[in-house]
């Protein structure tokens, strides 16, 4: 059977062709199962291998590199819990040397380590961030070797394009008075933004009594409730407004700041308090019309069930580089919509993380909208670490990004772009 290049990219131009026929009711990779069973076995994809593993680290990113025999590469990415992960990719990786990812898929993959490690910290923290980056590296290396994007691989998409809202990141340091919240609200509206993103925990706070324990004086709760008023009065009723604690309050705190907020429409009132205790954001969300949100500190679909059987959140941000892939991230989302909970993506990756994170809210009915971070509209080390089509135009138009329709992900990594933002003295994909 021929195995050359040749060869095999006729194959992937075939399944290529094919893909209208994946059901877009399909999930948790089904898509992914009938595309290799289309496949002829005697093609080039059967003698796929994966022949080396190797990542790089840059700011609070982990970057992981898939190689195969036949110069197809897997990209993915994981963020935050990634700190001392080195190793712990090595390790992982031997295990894929030699394997065809056709057959060692992302789910397989996941699944047999997350439960064939229980004692190594599968349930949460880095080696899930880990392994989430190793799995949307698998769901590009199928997708590029099936000639398929990774939503029909999850089973087709729902959108052409999703809606993404801008964290503006004015951050605290500076303490910023209301009008510049209401100026970098209209300068983000003006770019075309439908929603935007501010962040109300100030550590540097001057009517802050405790730095310690975060119970939010009667000025700060003011403070906060000032700047978000004169961002809703800058851009009228129209565009959403969500607002950010990021776990740091108390409960009398985040029941008083949700209950403040309520005149101002917010779209969602951001963990108000930390993550791990359920009944109290059941209280709050019970005792407020402000919806509440949380979930980019939560892991695997388990650390959803809670929240969502018992009720406690209005709306779900998974974070998909760290809660555990681009599969996990389906999972949770599957389990948000037999709830009627809407699925809004955390995302601080970078395009290719983004992308990724799109084709799952592209295969999802009940996505909402994914977060994009606004410096990365000026600043050129976003663009300069990626290989994408289109690169000569913005990221995102209009408030919405366009899913790839490219095999794969539809993103690569620029090695030599990275390497000018590698964190040093970390082996770089070596």
């Amino acid at each position: 059977m021929s195995t050359s290049r040749r060869s095999f990219m006729t194959k992937a131009a075939l399944a290529a062709g094919m893909a209208p026929f994946v059901g877009l009711s399909k999930t948790f990779g089904q898509g992914l199962t009938d595309a290799m069973e289309r496949t002829p076995k005697s093609s080039a994809p059967s003698d796929l291998k994966i022949t080396d593993v190797k990542c790089a680290y840059s700011g609070g990113g982990l970057f992981v590199k898939i190689s195969t025999n036949q110069d197809i590469v897997g990209w993915g990415e994981a963020v935050d819990a990634i700190g001392g992960t080195y190793y712990l990719v090595q390790r992982l990786g031997r295990g894929l040397i030699g394997s065809n990812p056709l057959n060692l898929t992302p789910n397989v993959f996941f699944e047999r380590n997350r439960k064939g490690n229980p004692f190594s910290g599968t349930q949460s923290g880095m080696f899930v961030a880990v392994l989430s980056a190793f799995d949307a590296a698998l769901w590009d290396l199928c997708g590029k070797a099936l000639g398929l994007p990774v939503y029909q691989l999850l089973g087709g998409k729902f959108r052409d394009k999703v809606r993404v809202y801008c964290d503006t990141q004015l951050y605290s340091v500076r303490n910023p008075p209301p009008e510049e919240y209401a100026k970098v609200a209209r300068e983000a509206v003006d770019r075309g933004y439908t929603a935007v993103k501010f962040d109300l925990d100030e550590a540097g706070d001057p009517n802050k009594f405790d730095r310690t324990n975060w119970t939010a004086s009667l000025a700060e709760v003011e403070r906060m409730y000032n700047s978000i008023a004169a961002v809703r009065k800058e851009i009228g009723p129209h565009i959403d407004i969500c607002c950010d604690m990021h776990g740091r309050y108390d409960a009398p705190t985040g029941r008083k700041v949700a209950k403040v907020m309520e005149p101002l429409n917010l779209m969602w009132l951001e963990e108000p308090v930390p993550a791990e205790n359920v009944e109290i954001y059941k209280t709050i969300t019970q005792e407020t019309s402000t919806p509440i949100c949380t979930g980019e500190n939560l892991y695997l679909t388990y650390g959803f069930a809670r929240l969502l059987a018992d009720g406690a959140v209005d709306l779900i941000m998974p974070d998909l580089q760290k809660c555990g892939g681009l599969g996990e991230g389906q999972r949770i989302a599957s389990l948000a919509n037999a709830y009627y909970t809407p699925f809004s993506p955390h995302m601080v990756g970078s395009f290719l993380a983004c992308m990724a994170t799109a084709h799952v809210c592209a295969a999802v009915p009940n996505f909402h909208i994914l977060e994009w971070q606004g410096p990365f509209d000026v600043q050129p080390r976003w663009k300069e670490i990626v290989k994408y089509e289109g690169s000569d135009k913005p990221f995102i138009d209009k408030g919405f990004l366009t899913v790839s329709n490219k095999p794969g992900i539809g993103v690569d990594i620029n090695e030599e772009g990275l390497k000018k933002y590698a964190t040093p003295n970390i082996p770089f994909f070596a």
